[in-house]
């Protein structure tokens, strides 16, 4: 038995304790942000909490995957490159988590083979059974020390092939710590059809009975569904899932002003049902620390009734699939302008722009309606030169500027064109470019692998005093999180200044630029880094702070926050 004191509360835990979540239906269902929400909900009453999020897929992680293939890849300090559900974790518990912490099958596979071909198994036959569960347990466990709960999101959908080796696992885990040191919770959709507008059960139901043929009873099921779960079907659901009366919990959608929906409430409506109260009780553990919502209720609020409104343009490339916007290719972008929106009790509304457009130079006017420009990161030579001439449009018309990765790499461009009379590139686009202001990073110049080889997780910043990238973060320094293999070229620091670009945060080392700024700009800051990697509803990011509240100034209306 465990007894933890936390601040004056008595917290028991007997060992470590595992809520496995699973979807049924369909996949982009909540799993994610239901996760992340139990798990700021056990933290809030004083375990220490961990989550890990297991991928089917046979890539070793996400780094090499497109963001229109499965969304934004997450970085994490120590380098490594997951999937984005991580970033809600991390979002909603405000702890860094590990690359550890994400499972996929290739890894697995990989490191079996790995310890084979050293001759780790000692002549064994390596086998599915026992070998792959025991891989993944042990995966688990190392991500599960030093944790009294441990949170396990199983991605895809129940009834796929390449769930099967993970729920298999999950089962044998359970029959090793025991039935009250584990639970399950299914996630599943509830669908309206269009031509009758009935909430229909049975796909939860299949869910149900497929999840069963793993062997695996699940203790809560949350209803996802345009609307709330009335009591007739929820009590068919308990029913046919012979689950206890209050275990079937209605998860409805959630709306927001700008109609990406506001995850955060789900906590408190999870919190509304006595979801803590009823895990907590299910895995037989016991806490005396009341949870403390105060400091997310009132961004929530401020989320939900803004006193002021401002627009941001998005440029970038990874928007379209098909005939659908994919707004996941940015999530963490914006997330973190979400969050800034709350701190200055603001809406912040994104309107996302295809670069392609701007490629020619026509139709940048119509960036003249919005209080401000945001270009992220990317890859590729795809919508270059679009982002170019939008930047140059926005430093020349006074609109706040805020560029992230390549979104810095093109500021310097557009500067040593239009500012230095450089015929100015990145090698990334064209290795022939005349002055080549963009160049590889000395590293990376023999790299042939593309997975896990770029300048990865946090690095230290060291800010220029008086800078206004210094009087954001309120320190000298700053830790952020990189990937690139790209930098702005050393060769040109000199002319890059002596024409009045400010390099405001260099490493330590004093050779990679972290941070420029504009200084007789209203707001013109860029970074090599990934902040919008380091943001919560409650502690945004400072450089989106800084912002939002420069789009304020711009139209006219002062936020609450920090404005330079």
């Amino acid at each position: 038995m465990v007894l933890n004191v936390y601040n004056g509360f008595l917290i028991c835990c007997w060992m470590t304790k595992y809520i496995v979540v699973v979807g049924g239906v369909i996949s982009g269902v909540g799993k994610g942000v239901a996760t992340a929400s139990m798990a700021r909900m056990m933290k809030e009453r004083g375990f220490r909490v961990g989550v890990v999020k297991i991928d089917p897929y046979i890539n070793c992680d996400a780094g090499t995957l497109r963001p229109t293939e499965h969304g934004e890849v997450w970085v994490t300090d120590d380098g490594g490159e997951i999937d984005q559900d991580l970033g809600n974790y991390e979002r909603f518990l405000e702890e860094p988590v590990s690359k550890f912490n994400n499972i996929t099958t290739g890894q697995v596979y990989r490191d079996l083979i790995e310890k084979e071909r050293k001759g780790d198994f000692l002549g064994e036959t390596v086998q599915f059974i026992p070998h792959v569960p025991n891989e993944i347990k042990s995966r688990i466990k190392k991500s599960s020390e030093d944790k009294d709960i441990v949170l396990i999101e199983v991605g895809g959908t129940v009834g796929d092939f390449e769930n099967l080796p993970f729920l298999f696992a999950m089962k044998s885990l359970e029959n090793e710590v025991g039935y009250d040191s584990m639970c399950y919770v299914l996630v599943s959709y509830l669908p309206i059809p269009s031509h009758i507008e009935e909430m229909k059960t049975k796909p939860t139901q299949i869910s149900i009975r497929l999840l069963r043929e793993s062997g695996i009873q699940p203790d809560f099921i949350f209803c996802r569904g345009k609307v709330a779960l009335d009591e007739v079907r929820k009590r068919k659901i308990e029913i046919y899932a012979n689950i206890k009366s209050g275990n079937v919990i209605s998860m409805p959608d959630v709306s927001s002003s700008d109609g990406s929906g506001n995850i955060y409430r789900i906590p408190l409506d999870l919190e509304s049902e006595r979801v803590g109260e009823k895990l907590l009780k299910r895995l037989k553990l016991f806490s005396e620390k009341v949870p403390y919502w105060d400091d997310w209720k009132k961004a929530l609020y401020n989320l939900n009734n803004p006193s002021n409104s401002v627009k941001i343009a998005m440029v970038g490339k990874y928007l379209d699939i098909g005939d659908y916007q994919l707004k996941d290719s940015y999530i963490s972008v914006n997330e973190a302008l979400k969050h800034a929106g709350a701190f200055h009790n603001c809406n912040v509304e994104i309107k996302w722009i295809d670069a392609k457009i701007f490629d020619s130079g026509e139709g940048l006017d119509m960036l003249r309606d919005f209080d401000g420009l945001l270009v992220p990161g990317g890859f590729g030579k795809g919508g270059v030169e679009g982002k170019i001439q939008a930047i140059k449009y926005a430093r020349e018309n006074n609109i706040p500027y805020l560029g992230l990765c390549l979104g810095l790499q093109l500021a310097v461009v557009e500067f040593a064109r239009n500012k230095c009379g450089l015929d100015a590139g990145s090698t990334e686009i064209d290795k022939n470019v005349k002055d080549p202001v963009i160049t590889i990073l000395s590293e990376q110049e023999n790299v042939v692998d593309k997975g896990g080889t770029m300048r990865l997780g946090s690095c230290k910043a060291v800010l220029k005093e008086g800078s206004k990238v210094s009087k954001l973060y309120g320190d000298l320094v700053a830790h952020e999180r990189h990937r690139h293999r790209y930098e702005v070229n050393p060769d040109y620091h000199e002319v890059l200044e002596s024409n009045g670009l400010v390099f405001s945060g260099k490493n330590e080392e004093g050779n990679l630029v972290e941070f420029i700024e504009i200084p007789d700009h209203n707001f013109f800051i860029a970074t090599q880094a990934h902040p919008e990697f380091k943001s919560s509803l409650v502690n945004p990011n400072p450089l989106f702070n800084g912002f939002i509240g420069a789009g304020l100034v711009k139209k006219g209306s002062l936020g609450s926050g920090k404005v330079l």
